[in-house]
C-alpha cells in the first residue's frame, strides 16, 4: 500500500471512531504551538489561499506539497473545497465531471473535507505542521447550526485550526448551483459565524463577488454595500476578502480602486484585509495598464492590508503551484521594498501567528480535558 492510500486508510478508520462517539482529542495541555519556520527572508512567500484539494475532493498528498513548497513558499494556509460537485448521470453521462463548469449538476456541501485536513495535518512532525495553517471551511454559511459545526471541529481536532473559510457567499455561476438555494451577506446565519470567528479567535477568509457577472458599466457594484454593511457588523473578526471581491466575469469596475480605498482608510474597516489570490486577478492587477497603477499606489499607501495568496488547487509541480507568483512579478518590481515584503510574507505572519495564539487560547478554556 502506498502512502495516499495509508493516509486515506487512516482518515476512514478516524472518521468513524468519531461517528461512534471516539473523538481523537488529544489533552489541551500538548497542544503547544507549532514554532513557525525560520526567517521569512528564506523565502519568496507566504500562501494565504491554498486548496489541498478540488471539487470531487480528490487532491496533492500532503507529504508532496511540502516538497513542492521547498524553499520557495515559507507557510501556507491549508483547506479543501467545501463544495463538493455532484456527478449526475441523467446530465453527464459516463463523464465524470471534476469542476463546477464541466456539468449543469448541483454542488452540495462536504463536511468531511475538514477531517480529512486535520488528519493530514496531524501525520506531520511538528516542524512541518509549523508551516501550516489550517482552515475549517466545510459548513453552509446560509445554515445556523454552520456556528455548532465549526465549534465541533475544533472539539474534535485542537491544535489544528487558525480560521474558517475560504467559504462563499456570492461567487459567479457557484452560487447558483448550490443544492438548497445560495447563501446571503443579510442573513443572521453569516452574522453568528462571524461572530463567533471573534469570539474565538479565528481568521476569517470569505469570497463574496463585490458585482453580478457581466454587470452594466457605470452601475454600482450590486453586492457593495451589504457587504461593507456585515463587514462593519464584525469589528472584532480578522477578515480577509477573497480576490479583492472580483472574479472570471466579475471584472474590475471603474473606481474599484476607489472601492478598495474607501474601506482601507475607514477606522470602522480596520479589521478588514484583502488577499490578491487567484490568476484571473493576477491579471487584472498584474498586467492590466488600467488597474495596476492605482492598485500599487493603493498598496504602498496601505502596506499591511495586503497579501499574496495563490488559490491553486491541487497542484502537481511546484512551476505550476508559483505560476500565480510569477503572475505577478510586474507588481512585484513597482512596488516599494519594504511593501512587496509584507504582501508576500509579513502580513501573513502576523495574521496568522496572532490566529494561531488566540485559537490556542480559546481552546485552553472551552475545551473539556478528555477522561483517561
Amino acid at each position: 500500500m502506498n502512502r495516499p492510500e495509508i493516509r486515506r486508510a487512516v482518515l476512514c478508520v478516524a472518521w468513524a471512531l468519531i461517528a461512534a462517539g471516539i473523538h481523537l482529542v488529544q489533552p489541551i495541555a500538548s497542544t503547544a504551538l507549532p514554532r513557525p519556520p525560520a526567517a521569512s527572508t528564506e523565502y519568496l512567500v507566504n500562501d494565504s489561499h491554498f486548496h489541498l484539494t478540488n471539487y470531487i475532493q480528490q487532491g496533492t498528498d500532503i507529504g508532496d506539497f511540502l516538497k513542492i513548497m521547498g524553499t520557495k513558499v515559507g507557510r501556507a494556509t491549508l483547506f479543501g473545497l467545501p463544495l463538493q460537485q455532484e456527478w449526475s448521470y441523467e446530465n453527464s453521462g459516463d463523464f465524470a465531471p471534476t469542476y463546477y463548469l464541466q456539468t449543469d449538476a448541483p454542488l452540495y456541501y462536504y463536511s468531511f473535507t475538514d477531517a480529512c485536513i486535520a488528519m493530514a495535518y496531524r501525520s506531520l512532525t511538528k516542524e512541518q505542521q509549523a508551516r501550516f495553517d489550517p482552515m475549517i471551511t466545510g459548513f453552509n454559511p446560509a445554515d445556523m447550526y454552520a456556528v455548532d459545526h465549526i465549534r465541533r471541529v475544533l472539539e474534535t481536532f485542537p491544535g489544528v485550526f487558525s480560521g474558517i473559510g475560504e467559504f462563499t457567499v456570492h461567487k459567479e455561476f457557484v452560487s447558483a448551483k448550490i443544492a438548497g438555494g445560495p447563501p446571503s451577506l443579510q442573513n443572521p446565519a453569516l452574522d453568528r459565524i462571524l461572530d463567533f470567528a471573534a469570539e474565538a479567535g479565528l481568521v476569517v477568509l470569505i469570497h463574496s463577488d463585490v458585482d453580478v457577472p457581466f454587470a452594466r458599466s457605470g452601475s454600482e457594484p450590486t453586492y457593495l454595500a451589504q457587504t461593507k454593511a456585515l463587514l462593519k457588523r464584525h469589528p472584532g473578526a480578522t477578515i480577509i476578502w477573497a480576490h479583492l471581491g472580483l472574479g472570471r466575469v466579475v471584472r474590475p469596475v471603474k473606481d474599484q480602486a476607489a472601492i478598495a480605498e474607501g474601506i482601507l482608510r475607514d477606522p470602522a474597516f480596520s479589521h478588514v484585509n484583502f488577499d490578491i489570490s487567484w490568476d484571473e486577478v493576477a491579471k487584472y492587477l498584474g498586467t492590466a495598464p488600467d488597474s495596476t497603477p492605482p492598485i500599487v499606489d493603493i498598496m504602498n499607501r496601505y502596506p499591511t492590508r495586503f497579501l499574496f495568496g495563490t488559490d491553486e488547487v491541487a497542484p502537481s509541480s511546484q512551476e505550476k503551484y508559483l505560476r500565480i507568483y510569477e503572475l505577478y512579478r510586474p507588481l512585484w518590481h513597482l512596488l516599494d521594498k519594504e511593501t512587496s515584503e509584507r504582501v508576500r510574507k509579513e502580513n501573513y505572519e502576523r495574521i496568522f501567528d496572532e490566529g494561531r495564539r488566540r485559537v490556542r487560547a480559546w481552546e485552553q478554556t472551552h475545551i473539556k480535558q478528555p477522561r483517561n
